[in-house]
């Protein structure tokens, strides 16, 4: 991972940024809650906050209310930021290609997807 943050092949958006866009991005009409973000991300609670207002000064991100929670927000992906998260995606798989190379068949990288879906859904439900 600390591989793949240097080398992270982007100059619009971090590492952190991309993490917060592709959670979004795989999201309901690329929406969630701010509370649930913080869940999927590996930052602090004020470091999210900071990085997702960064994002919406810049019009990758919306903030809206929460209609079911007035104190609550809930953030949208724009379509401006789903082309950068797009564009900034195939050139980091690209990167994650190098790092990884060939060092798992195809059959490996099924069942380590398999293992990660399994894992992230566990950790999903431990805590949802």
């Amino acid at each position: 991972m600390r591989g793949l943050a240097a080398d992270f092949p982007s100059r619009d958006i971090s590492f952190n940024e991309y993490d917060v866009m592709f959670t979004l991005s795989t999201c309901p009409e690329w929406r969630l809650r701010l509370r649930d973000l913080n869940r999927h991300v590996l930052l602090t609670q004020p470091s999210v906050s900071r990085l997702v207002d960064r994002l919406v000064s810049r019009g990758y991100l919306r903030k809206l209310g929460d209609p079911e929670d007035r104190r609550g927000a809930i953030v949208e992906l724009t379509t401006a930021g789903f082309e950068v998260f797009r564009r900034v995606a195939a050139l980091h798989m690209n990167s994650i290609t190098e790092h990884v190379g060939d060092a798992l068949s195809e059959d490996e990288l099924k069942q380590l997807t398999e293992l990660c879906d399994r894992l992230r859904t566990g950790i999903t439900r431990d805590h949802g």
